[in-house]
């Protein structure tokens, strides 16, 4: 038996092996199984250029465990190893320059990653003692046993062993026993080694019989070796890959479209990407493409790979040439991950674009579940918008579809307004807005719907890119001011009787939670709506971009702002107007004589102190001052209480206001029950 001290102290290597290297323990399952795949592979290849003439018979690699003695044995079948190739791969390779190595990197220990490690050290993150016994392929090769305890000390010795391959036993330490069960290794197998090359046994597969589960005589595989990524896209069919993604994701729907990428140059990526179908905005999952290295699990973070808007997607990539740090669990800033990324982004596009020209109605039939996809990266990529802008839709409150180019060639006519400016119109909930829909489609004009999750951002993107154009949503002005024109209808209220009902209207508006209204009076058809509610669109859009975002932005706390617009060319507007006039006339008429009597006092006196400092005014004429203005007060006071009361008592102005806030959904709890009060004795 040979024994042998590496030279450095256990308190120094170890504890950088599990702190930088392993921090996450379950990985040392993939690691070994790895290295076994490994062995196995080389020992195939000797076998295809005749350095190995033996026959390979079975090379599955077998996991087994041992509840009672606490160990966990993984074994293979592949190229073995001889003492010397022990010292060489083991002893020198793991241990050499150890000395050298901490003292390098002891500042800076992750400067580990990419300069030292071995998929062996892994087995010391849950062993307080690893063994492998071995034999190489070679003729006449002596089987070694090697056993270290974690320790810089270890023993080399002869063993018995009939068969080639590598069995490496660890024994697991109190700390990580959780490990010796068949359910945690099963959980591992399959998330670590459900694809690797070589088959991968765990056990026996069992069958119910005599009312019992019972072992059988067949091998419990575990991983699938030739998985539908590395084969030939003209080999599979839809139904291929539409069983490989339920297999991946077993309880989501069955995709929209898959993108199965195949570059050997200037790199080497194979996978294949799903279009998922979200049910809702709200329902938006990342970290759902599993990043692969020569088959073997790496991670499901892909955002250094993938570019944003395509972590939406779902599927699995592989790659040897992606930059991944020393344990294999992260990807590493590298020039190849742009390349990759920008390679990955242009496949989508070409796909997209395939399907668009060869079947546009399934392009249309699935734009509704493909269009968060599509307007993310068009938000987020430079290069993507520029090829998705050819087939990127816009659909309409009627359910049609039109490319962008399409669709202006369509509303330029009749919705250009007097600036020469583009106007699209846009509902984001043609069930809440339909009165305004009605309104705009009865002028001729179009109104699409942009009720998507990335809407609010998209409409600003696009008003960005496409010159003289704007959106504007159908309820954020009166329809005759959506899309200006010259013609104007002329108001048939009196400036005095607009003031007058700014009040009665204001008065009776009811109090809705963070809302805000301002009564304002546009000349519309007699025979448009008496009253209704809009929008400013600036205000209202930047409060849905702050939504979306966390609601951090500033316009995010702002109270909702809203008109109450009220058509003053409307006849039963202008019924209360004359009602007003005759029920009050005389006493605003005084009350407006007086105020017309004090602010020409009070303009005497402002024209008197002008030019003068303070000490200047004599104090009478300050006096004076605040008195006249105490006067204007109570009288435009006064004014607004008789309006009050009179509103009050008007049925006929709560119902209009009612009635508008009823078509913008507005009227809730005890407005909406007193309005159907008030419209029972109405009628």
């Amino acid at each position: 038996m040979q024994k042998g001290n590496i030279g450095v102290s256990t308190e120094n290597i170890f504890p950088i092996i599990k702190k930088y290297l392993y921090s996450d323990h379950e990985i040392f399952l993939r690691e070994l199984i790895s290295n076994a795949v490994d062995a196995t592979q080389k020992l195939k290849t000797f076998a295809s250029v005749g350095e190995f003439k033996g026959e390979l018979g079975d090379t599955t690699i077998r996991v087994s465990i041992d509840t009672k003695k606490n160990t966990i044995t993984i074994s293979d079948r592949g190229v073995g190893m001889t003492a010397e190739e022990i010292e060489k791969y083991i002893n020198q390779l793991a241990f050499s320059g150890a000395n050298d190595f901490l003292e390098k990197y002891k500042k800076d220990a992750n400067a580990i990653i990419g300069h030292f490690g071995l998929g062996f050290y892994s087995s010391f993150m849950v062993s307080k003692k690893v063994e492998i016994i071995t034999r190489s392929f070679r003729d006449d090769a002596q089987p070694v046993k090697w056993s270290c305890d974690g320790s810089t000390e270890f023993t080399i010795e002869d063993a018995k062993k009939e068969e080639r391959g590598t069995d490496i036993i660890l024994y697991i330490d109190d700390e990580n026993k959780n490990f010796v069960d068949k359910n945690e290794i099963s959980k591992l197998l399959k998330k670590y080694c459900r694809f690797l090359p070589v088959e991968i046994a765990f056990g026996k597969k069992t069958e119910w019989k005599d009312g019992k589960e019972v072992e059988t005589d067949e091998d419990n595989v575990v991983n699938e070796t030739n998985p539908l990524w590395t084969r030939k896209p003209a080999d599979l069919t839809d139904e291929d890959y539409q069983k490989f993604y339920r297999d991946l994701y077993p309880m989501s729907d069955d995709p929209l479209f898959n993108i199965h990428l195949n570059v050997d140059y200037p790199f080497n990526l194979t996978g294949v990407l799903y279009f998922p179908k979200i049910k809702s905005n709200i329902e938006i999952q990342k970290n759902k493409i599993q990043l692969y290295c020569n088959q073997v699990y790496v991670t499901d973070s892909v955002e250094g790979i993938v570019p944003e808007f395509l972590t939406l997607l779902h599927g699995v990539l592989d790659s040897p040439d992606i930059p991944l740090n020393v344990s294999r669990s992260y990807l590493q800033s590298d020039g190849n991950v742009k390349k990759i990324s920008s390679h990955i982004t242009k496949k989508v596009a070409d796909r997209l674009e395939e399907i668009f020209k060869s079947d546009r109605k399934i392009f249309e039939e699935k734009w509704d579940d493909l269009k968060l996809f599509i307007e993310y990266g068009m938000l987020t990529d430079e290069k993507f918008y520029d090829r998705a802008v050819k087939f990127a839709l816009l659909k309409n409150t009627e359910g049609k579809y039109f490319t962008f180019e399409e669709y202006k060639e369509i509303v330029k006519t009749n919705q250009t307004d007097k600036d020469d400016q583009l106007v699209y119109l846009y509902s984001t909930n043609k069930d809440d807005q339909y009165t305004f829909i009605e309104a705009a489609k009865a002028k001729g004009y179009d109104v699409l719907l942009m009720d998507g999750h990335f809407d609010s951002h998209f409409v600003n993107h696009i008003e960005q890119k496409f010159e003289k154009t704007r959106f504007v949503r159908v309820d954020s002005d009166v329809v005759d001011k959506l899309i200006p024109k010259d013609e104007q209808h002329e108001m048939k209220l009196s400036a005095e009787q607009k003031e007058n009902l700014t009040s009665v209207f204001s008065s009776q508006v009811p109090q809705v939670a963070k809302s805000h209204f301002m009564v304002s009076f546009e000349a519309m058809g007699e025979t448009d709506t008496p009253v209704m509610i809009t929008q400013q669109e600036f205000m209202r859009r930047m409060k849905e971009m702050s939504a979306l975002q966390g609601g951090g932005m500033f316009y995010g706390e702002m109270p909702d702002s809203y008109n109450l617009v009220v058509n003053g060319n409307h006849p039963l507007v202008t019924k209360i107007a004359g009602d007003v006039d005759e029920q009050l006339g005389e006493k605003l008429k005084t009350i407006n004589s007086r105020v017309t009597s004090l602010n020409s006092r009070k303009s005497e006196l402002e024209a008197a102190k002008k030019d003068k400092k303070d000490e200047e005014i004599p104090q009478a004429e300050k006096e004076e001052m605040d008195d006249v203005e105490k006067k204007i007060g109570e009288q435009n006071n006064k004014k607004s209480e008789l309006l009050k009361d009179y509103a009050s008592g008007n049925k006929l102005v709560s119902q209009l206001i009612d009635l508008a806030l009823l078509s913008n959904n507005m009227l809730k709890g005890e407005a909406l029950n007193k309005f159907v009060k008030r419209s029972i004795e109405l009628i």
